[in-house]
């Protein structure tokens, strides 16, 4: 019996083991390179006084935060991945104007990891990509409704609402059009897979996936729900 029943056990594990490879590259770069790396002396001070840390304790959680940042910038990409292997769902890959797209569902979607990946002008010019994508009388994908999904909102909460964000240039937000739309991470997984709970699902397996691959067994569960509560509600 699969762990999840709207993903194969191999898409799942194949995605796990992707963000695990560049994690622990992550970990490796930031520790060989962090002498190249150009560290605010002054902030450093600070932290160390601020936060009662000795120097070794401060390169230790330095390094963390530097190969954290790094790692964060692959989340988005691991959901990617996740919805893309999901029935009659195609993940777009990297250099196409979308990242998932599905024919039988008639949608395409930008994926973003949280909701300030992008942010002032930019969520403008996102909208005025996606709107000749689905309005267009020569577009394949007219009629089709284009989402921006943040995988963590701003609040604990679900929405799937028209996107309206505010073209700075213009004074004025984006015309609001019902085929142009933000809805956020749990939202979209249900979109996707017709299942209600199907992110807080993956998120509950992730530890014995991880525990699978790597023989990493001290993700504690109980205190683990306390941060995705924190971020869905």
């Amino acid at each position: 019996m699969p762990k999840l029943n709207w993903i194969s056990d191999h898409h799942l594990t194949q995605a796990v083991q992707n963000i695990l490879v560049i994690a622990k590259k992550a970990k490796m770069d930031v520790s060989l390179n962090f002498s190249k790396n150009v560290v605010d002396p002054f902030s450093a001070i600070f932290e160390m006084a601020g936060f009662n840390m000795n120097y070794d304790n401060w390169i230790v959680s330095e390094e963390a935060r530097q190969a954290q940042k790094t790692l964060q910038n692959f989340i988005g990409e691991f959901h990617q991945i996740i919805l893309g292997s999901c029935a009659g769902w195609e993940d777009l890959k990297k250099g196409n104007i979308m990242d998932l797209l599905s024919h039988n569902n008639k949608v395409i979607a930008e994926v973003k990891n949280k909701y300030n990946t992008i942010s002032g002008g930019k969520l403008a010019e996102l909208y005025w990509s996606l709107e000749p994508a689905v309005m267009n009388k020569t577009s394949i994908y007219k009629g089709y409704t284009a989402y921006y999904v943040s995988i963590i909102p701003d609040k604990p909460g679900r929405y799937n609402k028209t996107f309206t964000p505010s073209n700075k240039e213009k004074g004025q937000k984006c015309p609001e059009n019902n085929l142009i739309r933000q809805i956020d991470g749990a939202s979209f997984y249900t979109l996707v897979t017709g299942e209600v709970n199907a992110l807080q699902n993956l998120f509950d397996v992730l530890p014995a996936v991880i525990s699978e691959i790597s023989a990493i067994n001290m993700l504690e569960k109980d205190k683990l729900e306390l941060l995705f509560k924190m971020a869905y509600g």
